[in-house]
């Protein structure tokens, strides 16, 4: 494909579909297309600002008039994209959300009368958002819309056909690791600072919503730390912190549990972890598994969405029905009291990761689509 200049629109926090658009977009640059990313805010993991001269971020600026009770954030995403295709001459614009991203791109489309829309699903945009009252038209029509969609599991594609009742083309794309920074920390320092050598290290890494099921990550490592000297590494922030706090503390396991909070290098943390958990009541895919997973660390996940895509049940890891703590426990023990399992699991994950979900499998599909746009 020839060199592109391409608009991103996504999310800037630490959620998993801001981190898919930032790597996407930084590979892109790599290739040398010029990619443009606008968000209200630069995104969590953009660092090659300081290291590629064909990346640049356009902020969206927040208007606040007395006349509207909410910031109009879709519309002025759409005005600050507008400028961005016309005056950057902005052939494929990728929107990863469909509310509000897809919607401000596809109106940016129609103010300027140029740039093609691609829109990456990526899960609650779809399957919380997107099934709101309040959204299913906007998202509907989004998608429909859209010159072409992608979703980032077979699993997400199939459930937007079905409960949107669409027929349009649904292009699966997966998530994609560098296994090159997603690798086995073994400075011995670096975990002391968080476990005695004899104790294990058990990691759950979210936005603390209620559909990561936090709690339920507390409850299963005080069963564990029972039978294996443990301790658990809490990374991320959102609503039910402070709720998992206090379960900690209920619970006896207070001083066993370090909550880090946000992690930009989160690969430091992954690298040292014994086993990661992903208890999650909707997963579209689990990117955070897929890290864990090129990091060496066996997955002990809920058995929903698009997680036994990634996670390979009785091979990387465990899956587990969502709210089974006590199923979870076992196989959390299972693997950490066991050395020859546990060694057997973590190189295939790690294999797993390095065979199907590097940058070089996965972008190049990005890339024939956006071909296929521009060759129309």
């Amino acid at each position: 494909m020839n060199n592109a200049n391409i608009a991103i629109l996504c999310h800037a926090t630490a959620g998993g579909s801001g981190v898919v658009a930032t790597e996407l977009g930084v590979e892109l640059a790599q290739r040398d297309h010029e990619v443009h990313f606008v968000s209200t805010a630069q995104p969590f993991r953009l660092s090659a600002l300081d290291c590629c001269t064909n990346v640049f971020f356009h902020q969206v600026g927040r208007y606040e008039y007395p006349l509207f009770e909410q910031a109009l954030t879709t519309i002025n995403t759409a005005n600050t994209l507008s400028e961005v295709i016309q005056e950057h001459d902005i052939q494929i614009t990728h929107a990863h959300y469909a509310i509000p991203y897809a919607t401000s791109a596809l109106m940016a489309q129609d103010i300027t009368q140029r740039t093609r829309v691609v829109t990456t699903l990526h899960g609650t945009d779809v399957t919380l958002i997107g099934l709101d009252p309040a959204f299913r038209h906007s998202t509907r029509h989004a998608i429909v819309r859209s010159d072409r969609v992608t979703a980032v599991s077979q699993y997400l594609a199939n459930h937007t056909k079905d409960i949107f009742n669409v027929d349009v083309p649904i292009d699966v794309i997966y998530n994609f690791v560098d296994v090159h920074r997603f690798q086995r920390n073994t400075d011995a320092k670096y975990r002391a600072r968080f476990a005695h050598p004899d104790e294990k290290i058990i990691l759950h890494l979210s936005n603390f919503r209620g559909i990561k099921r936090t709690l339920d990550v507390i409850e299963l490592f005080a069963r564990v730390q029972t039978e294996v000297p443990s301790r658990l590494l809490m990374v991320g922030d959102g609503p039910d912190r402070s709720r998992a706090f206090e379960l900690a503390q209920k619970l006896g396991v207070i001083g066993r549990v370090h909550f880090l909070g946000s992690y930009p290098s989160v690969e430091t943390i992954m690298g040292i972890a014994d086993v990661f958990l992903l208890p999650s009541s909707q997963e579209s895919f689990g990117l955070v598994a897929l890290e864990a997973m090129s990091c060496g660390v066996p997955v002990v996940s809920s058995n929903i969405g698009g997680i036994p895509e990634v996670n390979i049940q009785g091979e990387t890891g465990f899956l587990c029905d969502v709210g089974d703590i006590d199923g979870m426990a076992d196989a959390t023990l299972n693997l950490l009291q066991d050395e020859q399992l546990h060694a057997a699991f973590s190189a295939r994950a790690r294999a797993r990761a390095v065979e199907h979900f590097q940058p070089h499998h996965i972008v190049p599909q990005y890339l024939r689509v956006y071909e296929g746009l521009l060759n129309e």
